[in-house]
């Protein structure tokens, strides 16, 4: 485990019970400002996690990671109010560095390192693995595992253009020697693997937070097997409020188990 420096859907639904947890996806420029360097301090001398802490991060870990995060620290302190924003990596770290979100959860691919501005730090959570969903009809469906190259030609369900997974995927399978085939585009995952499961594609999904797959896709392995890594970025002496060191805390001991369940 790594540890943190000495000094350091429109609207809204509960998720935990009372209100000082909340689930938000929504326009996050109208976030207010992260808190003030009085705040900090004020937090600093309690010793304890308090004050409004605005996180952010994208969408597979908002389902599969976050809907805990949040919760424990708040069940456990009171005193904090934790508001979560979805948000794509891309946009994360640009809130963070401006000081409109205190902590994101963002991740970056094997082939693309997360680029971090000065003034913002950031420590590993864990890695998340991708597998490719076929129809079950499809041969790739029989198989245990491909190379990343033969299904390089197929017809793919991917995001939009400029998402990181859409980047990796570009990056990838132009660097096999063929110009992607996208025909479908989806930001959810969900609504990919639907698209996946009444044959029009195939699509690269993370394991942790797809869910339940319905009978008709089926996952494959990749080989070599596509790897995201899971930063907490944060700004430089953010780490010195309680209410940063304990979310990070959570991070790191929630991942594990969940990485290991998907």
């Amino acid at each position: 485990m790594v540890s943190l420096p000495p000094f350091g859907v429109v609207g809204t639904s509960t998720l935990a019970s009372g209100a000082s947890t909340a689930f938000r996806r929504t326009d996050v420029s109208a976030t207010p400002p992260a808190n003030s360097e009085a705040e900090v301090r004020l937090e600093e001398r309690r010793g304890r996690p308090a004050g409004r802490l605005t996180l952010a991060c994208f969408a597979s870990a908002a389902r599969g990671l976050m809907p805990r995060v949040p919760a424990e620290p708040a069940r456990l302190h009171p005193e904090l109010d934790a508001r979560l924003s979805e948000v794509d990596p891309h946009l994360s770290v640009d809130l963070v560095a401006r000081g409109v979100i205190d902590l994101a959860v963002a991740h970056d691919w094997d082939i693309a390192p997360l680029p971090t501005p000065p003034g913002v730090e950031q420590v590993v959570i864990g890695d998340d693995l991708c597998d490719i969903l076929v129809h079950r009809d499809h041969p790739p469906a029989a198989r245990e595992s491909v190379r990343r190259e033969e299904p390089a030609a197929e017809r793919w369900v991917s995001q939009p253009p400029g998402t990181v997974c859409r980047d990796w995927l570009t990056r990838t399978l132009r660097a096999t020697g063929h110009e992607p085939l996208i025909v479908h585009q989806a930001e959810e995952n969900h609504t990919q693997v639907a698209l996946v499961a009444v044959g029009p594609g195939i699509a690269l999904v993370p394991r942790p937070g797809r869910g339940a797959l319905p009978p008709e896709a089926t996952p494959v392995r990749l080989d070599p097997v596509p790897t995201r890594r899971l930063h907490a970025i944060w700004r430089t002496g953010a780490a010195r409020r309680p209410a940063i060191r304990e979310t990070v805390r959570t991070l790191q001991e929630l991942w594990p188990s969940i990485a290991s369940a998907a």
